[in-house]
């Protein structure tokens, strides 16, 4: 039994006004995937490769091909996401007419300024070189989105079911339990979903604790009936903006549609009462920095509006501007992307002072902050993170200080889901009366369960949680909560692959 392996995942923001180039990906060819699944359990690579051992046994062949992963960013230059395609499309053409089933790992939220869909483009230019006849399935991350070009060309599907994200490796086990199902036991793949005009943020969204859990219960509830082959929940990227977005329920069946338009309608109808509710609870920016002000401490801020996980530029210095402007009584600790800051302070050394703006360096609606810096410590080494399989290069780092206020400044946009970036540094948050936080929701344990709040601000950016104030374009409108009064008048579309 040949399986083919392969992915290419990113996720983007419209609204950052800077490109991400061919380098912002780590490119794997042939083994060097699975010699890199090898090192990290929690993946759905991992899942996948596990799940299919267990069901070929020694009748299995893994034919490794090509993945792409870059880290989150701006939309991707057309000429880049090309040679991708390229490189990815010719990893596949070796092997047709010589496997059985394919498994790609895709995140669904990529985007470039002339592809509006380049996972559905790659599906379409897939099936073409490797046949109809061909098993096709996939996994994706529940912020990505769905399209009918892809649906056209895939036979299975299965979509994280945590967020913030923890089951990367069941996700891929799931695929790939649709895979076997379909290659072995010769299931004859449904699918059939709904979408629902809304796009959503904010803590409702946590599925633990949030009110969207009660999706990921009925998918999974959905899961346990073996006419299933999976079921999911897209709550979409509101950041990429493409004709597609909005939140959808799937359903994957062995050859019964109205089992699956029966709980993909369920879904829908059980979410769109909720699209109220899922929408960020922010503070002012000003209000914030008061409050914290006055607040014993420690603290967290969320700027999730500059959250390089969800695409920005990780370059706003817009609370800490505020903090100063206001003359902030206490310590600060905050991470920036500035590449030219960092290089002066390598080119300095430590324990130099200079003076210089910080912040803006990409997205100019951030105003330089100019201060006296002094530099406490510099590095270039990998950042690995608390629980993720990643490890990240953040580039020439240097930590700055000026008064109160502490800020580790890279020279690459990185994942700040938790407090990797701060350790690596040796700077510990909790010895900090506030922390400012870059990502949207982190893992309780890294901030929630220790400071004595979290204030979540509303301040400017391409992540912004004020979804209003992104500027929309291109998806369909009307959209909640874009415009206020918005119908829902729920239908399925099937999808069937002959």
């Amino acid at each position: 039994m040949r399986i083919l392996i392969g992915g290419c995942s990113q996720e983007i923001s419209t609204f950052n006004p800077t490109l991400c180039e061919y380098d912002f990906f780590d490119i794997l060819r042939g083994d060097e995937i699975g010699q890199e699944v090898a090192k990290n359990a929690n993946s759905t690579y991992a899942g996948a490769i596990s799940e299919l051992e267990s069901a070929f046994g020694d009748d299995l062949e893994l034919v490794f091909t090509y993945d792409a992963e870059g880290t989150a960013a701006g939309p991707l230059r057309h000429s880049a996401f090309l040679r991708i395609a390229g490189e990815f499309l010719d990893a596949l053409r070796e092997h047709a007419n010589t496997i059985d089933g394919v498994y790609f790992s895709l995140h669904g939220s990529m985007g470039t300024p002339k592809q509006l869909d380049p996972e559905g483009y790659l599906l379409e230019e897939a099936r073409k070189i490797l046949g109809q006849s061909v098993p096709i399935v996939i996994s994706m991350d529940l912020h990505g989105v769905l399209t009918a070009k892809m649906l056209d060309n895939i036979d299975g599907l299965a979509s994280l079911h945590t967020y913030p994200h923890i089951d990367f490796e069941d996700t891929g086990r799931r695929a790939a339990k649709a895979l076997v199902r379909i290659v072995r036991d010769g299931a004859r793949p449904v699918a059939a979903r709904v979408r629902i005009p809304t796009i959503v943020r904010g803590n409702e969204l946590i599925t633990e604790t949030g009110a969207f859990g009660a999706q990921i219960r009925q998918a999974k509830k959905l899961e346990e009936n073996p006419d299933v082959l999976s079921a999911g929940f897209f709550i979409g990227n509101p950041f990429t903006d493409v004709p597609e977005l909005c939140c959808q329920s799937f359903v994957f069946t062995d050859g019964n549609p109205e089992l699956a338009e029966r709980g993909a309608l369920e879904m829908a109808n059980d979410f769109w009462p909720n699209r109220h509710i899922m929408q960020a609870a922010l503070i002012p920016l000003e209000d914030a920095v008061a409050r914290g002000a006055s607040m014993a401490g420690p603290i967290a801020f969320t700027d999730a509006a500059d959250a390089p996980s969800s695409g920005a530029s990780g370059d706003s210095n817009a609370i800490i501007s505020e903090m100063i402007r206001t003359n902030y009584p206490h310590t600060m600790l905050a991470p920036l992307v500035d590449p030219p800051a960092a290089a002066r302070a390598h080119e300095l050394g430590v324990g130099a002072t200079f003076r210089m703006g910080l912040g803006g360096a990409q997205d100019p609606r951030f105003t330089p902050l100019e201060l006296d810096w002094t530099v406490q410590s510099l590095s270039t080494d990998p950042v690995h993170l608390e629980t993720w399989k990643y490890v990240q290069d953040t580039g020439p780092t240097a930590v700055l200080t000026s008064g109160n206020l502490t800020v580790v400044v890279t020279s690459l946009a990185v994942m700040l889901v938790d407090r990797a970036l701060f350790f690596a540094n040796g700077l510990e948050p909790a010895e900090f009366h506030s922390t400012i936080v870059k990502s949207p929701h982190c893992e309780p344990q890294f901030f929630d369960d220790w400071v004595e709040t979290n204030l979540n601000v509303d301040a400017p950016g391409a992540t912004s949680a004020n979804l209003k104030s992104l500027g929309h374009t291109v998806c369909a409108r009307p959209m909640y909560p874009l415009e206020a009064d918005v119908e829902f008048s729920p239908k399925t579309e099937l999808f069937v692959r002959v």
